[in-house]
């Protein structure tokens, strides 16, 4: 007897081939049987005639930490994703000893929107090796879950306080070495760094793998080769502004010295600029030629991001904001009800020294995407401009009027781009380059700005049914199978007889995401931004129903993936 069986649904089976409709059949956390099933099962469902897809596979988050207090990583699992991978852009929670903890956990909060709140709260740091952390995970997910190992934390664990800004000694590199093949020997997928301008730490400084030689940086990757199933992840400069030819080479020397595909985050592409995503591509060609292979994520919906006068995040960035951004909160709404401070804040916002930022001072374009306060009705959902000129007032004068009622907590966002036809042709073209691969998601981290789970959603709702750039079954091998293969999961991302039982079933005419809201439900009572899934009827990992309409079961079926138990090998010359 199965344990589940379901029928009638259209299956995609992750490979690209034409739907078609059949039933499936799971045992034993594997898939039976796929067509015409006679079999008697524990559990049928009847899907009639809805899709039944591979669970999605999200190579960049960082659910690091949420996982300790969400195991269902939330709202991945309800968007159809049911693998995800953590510890990208260098950063993980191990290796860590006692007197990192504090380091590392600012770090996180800073750098990657988690609130420290909710860190102190939600992390009890009952681990010291990266084998005990994902022990501590066992049992204990919903979803699939594997992790890179972190330069940030490697260097620490390392060097102790001189691993934040010092150059590493040869005898440095070799206790990091040492520490990843440790690492690396007890199940990590890989190794990731980050170099980017943007990542400080908690008290401003650069994080610790960007003070890293070439030297170390090569050693590191080549430790990868020892090990089946691993894989790299690097962030640059050049990932935002275009790379330049050190940059190819460097990311091409450590794919080599790992002999592993190397991943980067994240390509954007626009038809505003529509030759611009090429130089980056570029160093997919570079690589190859030296037996590299390096490979660009990217989005498949135009990225939105959201403003918060609470978090000050891109707004500190403008002349003269940056000390009234970090006051306490009750200092910093008797600032902004100062007719002077307002002045020179929006003087400041004015002026050329703002740079690229000074787009945002067109305070009537901002939209405001959710308030909080019964006396900011009028303005959710309607720009600065619009409500300026119903309330009768200057449009930043407006805008400080309606975050101060708010106590800060006023989500803005600026005008939409990149959501025209054009721009998804465009990004469609892309993602059939041998050079990306969809993915990048950031979801886990951001949680004041974004929410980037819905990028899922978002392809199969206006990529494939609005925009109609793609296939169902191409979109869906997109999600699947593409990433799978990159990272060498065994087994996962094909409804396939004898492969794991990782479906999901949705409903093509109506599957898409909601808007962005505000929820209050981390540890500590923090607030995350949230989007719900719509269209999508069931989640299951290994055979497990995980999430029903959208409501997760409170099942923990996933998998701690492992490498090389649960991954094979992909060569960086491997196509």
């Amino acid at each position: 007897m199965l344990d589940l069986l379901i029928r009638d649904a259209r299956i995609v089976d992750g490979t690209g081939a034409p739907a078609r409709r059949g039933d499936v059949g799971v045992q034993d956390g594997r898939i039976a049987a796929v067509g015409d099933i006679d079999e008697l099962a524990s559990k049928t469902i009847d899907a009639q005639g809805l899709t039944l897809a591979p669970g999605f596979v999200d190579l960049h988050t960082h659910y690091d930490a949420q996982l300790f207090w969400d195991p269902t990583a939330s709202p991945s699992v309800q968007h159809g994703v049911t693998t995800v991978f953590g510890g990208n852009c260098g950063f993980t929670l191990a290796p860590a000893a006692p007197e990192q903890h504090e380091y590392l956990t600012r770090m996180l909060a800073r750098v990657e929107g988690m609130p420290l709140e909710a860190l102190q709260a939600g992390l009890d740091w009952c681990w010291s090796s990266f084998g005990d952390w994902l022990k501590r995970l066992d049992g204990h997910t919903a979803v699939n879950a594997g992790f890179l190992v972190g330069h940030s934390a490697l260097r620490l664990a390392a060097m102790g306080e001189d691993g934040v800004g010092a150059a590493a000694t040869p005898e440095h590199i070799g206790r990091m070495v040492a520490l990843l093949h440790e690492s690396l020997a007890a199940g990590a997928m890989g190794f990731s760094t980050s170099q980017s301008h943007t990542h400080n730490d908690g008290s401003g400084h650069p994080v610790p793998s960007r003070a890293a030689s070439r030297e170390e940086l090569v050693a590191l990757a080549g430790s990868l080769r020892d090990h089946p199933g691993t894989t790299l992840e690097a962030i640059i400069p050049g990932c935002l502004s275009g790379f330049t030819d050190e940059e190819i080479a460097l990311l091409t020397d450590m794919s080599v010295a790992a002999n592993r595909p190397l991943n980067w985050n994240l390509l954007g592409v626009s038809a505003a600029n529509p030759t611009g995503h090429q130089g980056q591509l570029r160093a997919w060609q570079a690589a190859a030629e030296r037996g590299g292979r390096v490979v660009a994520l990217t989005l498949p919906h135009a990225m939105t991001i959201r403003l918060s006068f609470l978090t000050g995040f891109v707004l500190d960035g403008l002349p003269g904001w940056r000390d009234i951004m970090h006051l306490p909160v009750p200092e910093r709404l008797r600032a902004l009800a100062d007719p002077q401070v307002r002045r020179r804040m929006n003087e400041g916002a004015h002026s050329e020294a703002a740079g690229i930022l000074r787009g945002l001072a067109q305070w009537e374009r901002l939209i405001i995407a959710e308030t909080f306060a019964p006396q900011n009705a009028d303005a959710t959902g309607r720009t600065v401009g619009e409500v300026a000129a119903a309330r009768g007032g200057a449009p930043f004068d407006t805008l400080c009027d309606i975050v101060i009622a708010d106590e800060l907590r006023t989500g803005l966002t600026p005008p939409p781009t990149g959501d025209d036809l054009a721009d998804w042709k465009l990004r469609a073209e892309v993602w059939h380059h041998p050079g990306a691969v969809i993915g990048g998601s950031d979801a886990g981290a951001h949680l004041d700005m974004m929410c980037g789970a819905i990028y899922t959603t978002s392809l199969l709702g206006r990529g494939v049914r609005e925009h109609r750039v793609v296939t169902l079954e191409e979109a869906v091998r997109l999600i699947t199978d593409v990433p799978a293969r990159l990272y060498g999961l065994r087994e996962r991302g094909r409804i396939a007889p004898g492969w794991h039982a990782d479906l999901v079933l949705f409903d093509p005419a109506t599957v898409d995401h909601g808007p962005e809201r505000t929820r209050y439900d981390l540890p500590a009572g923090a607030p995350r931004l949230v989007a719900d899934a719509v269209g999508i009827t069931s989640v299951w990992v290994g055979g497990v129903e995980v999430c029903r309409d959208g409501v997760a079961t409170g099942a923990t079926p996933g998998t701690v993936l492992r490498s090389g138990r649960d991954t094979e090998t992909v060569p960086a010359g491997a196509r």
